[in-house]
């Protein structure tokens, strides 16, 4: 499966490609809701800039700490090789890391411009969703984000040169990037619904916490297809950081609404 393409010297990769499709898709869904709770839609473009900046740096430095093992290479080879360390084209970028990127990013433009933060985290919730539900798509043709072994209808096929220590002979796996796209996808369409549908009973801040729950939750229970988990100190890092994530937020979302509810009640 080609990677890319040429243009002249240079060559263009899918990844980038589907990636920046993910962003704008993203940032379009932005403006409607910005738009919807009266802000002018301008912010979000102006926005954009930082949060892919803090995004893509948040991601790297994610990938950088854990790497899968199946990369063969440590955190402590990219203190060595830090232009390697550059090389986001060629794949690596961890999701925890671009949320947290992205929201440090928001917490400073929204300081600035005298924003509600809380607010502005519920608008960026579902588009948040949807670009990953489109940058996913990266990962197919990068070959790098795909399940256990499988024979189901669905099964996708792995090029020899991708596939893992211990499983060259293996064709077929599961196509994890596909199963955790239509999660995500699902996941933009809730926080739309509730967003809307429970309007009068959210806090600000709300949508953005039942993103990270619903979004954890998969991740974590997708996680038991993977084979390359990022291990640190022998646990998967990313499957334990999405339960304490999602326990967290529903601990929190949970404490905000009870803490309302009594106060109306006295």
């Amino acid at each position: 499966m080609p990677e890319g393409f040429s243009l002249g010297p240079l060559f263009v990769r899918f990844y980038g490609i589907i990636l920046m499709l993910g962003a704008l898709a993203g940032a379009w869904l932005a403006t409607r809701e910005a738009k919807r709770r009266g802000y002018d839609p301008e912010i979000v473009w102006d926005l954009l800039t930082y949060l892919l900046i803090g995004g893509i740096i948040g991601a790297r430095l994610w990938h950088i700490l854990t790497p899968p093992p199946s990369s063969g290479i440590t955190a402590g080879w990219y203190l060595t090789h830090p232009l390697d360390a550059l090389a986001i084209w060629q794949g690596g970028l961890g999701i925890p890391g671009a949320v947290i990127g992205g929201l440090i990013a928001l917490y400073f433009y929204t300081r600035r411009r005298n924003l509600n933060f809380l607010e502005w985290t519920d608008i960026a919730a579902p588009s948040l969703a949807l670009g990953q539900a489109i940058g996913r798509w990266g990962n197919f043709f990068n070959q790098e984000l795909y399940g256990a072994p499988t024979n189901l209808p669905w099964k996708i096929y792995i090029d020899p040169d991708h596939r893992l220590t211990g499983y060259l002979d293996v064709e077929y796996y599961h196509p994890l990037f596909l199963y955790e796209s239509i999660w995500n996808l699902a996941n933009m369409f809730l926080l739309l619904w509730i967003s809307r549908r429970f309007a009068d009973r959210l806090k600000d801040g709300d949508l953005f916490l039942i993103y990270l729950i619903v979004y954890p939750v998969g991740r974590f229970f997708l996680d038991f297809l993977r084979l390359d988990a990022s291990l640190v100190g022998g646990i998967n890092i990313n499957q334990t950081v999405m339960a304490v994530v999602a326990t967290c937020s529903a601990v929190a979302l949970y404490w905000r609404h009870r803490r309302s509810a009594s106060q109306r009640l006295s």
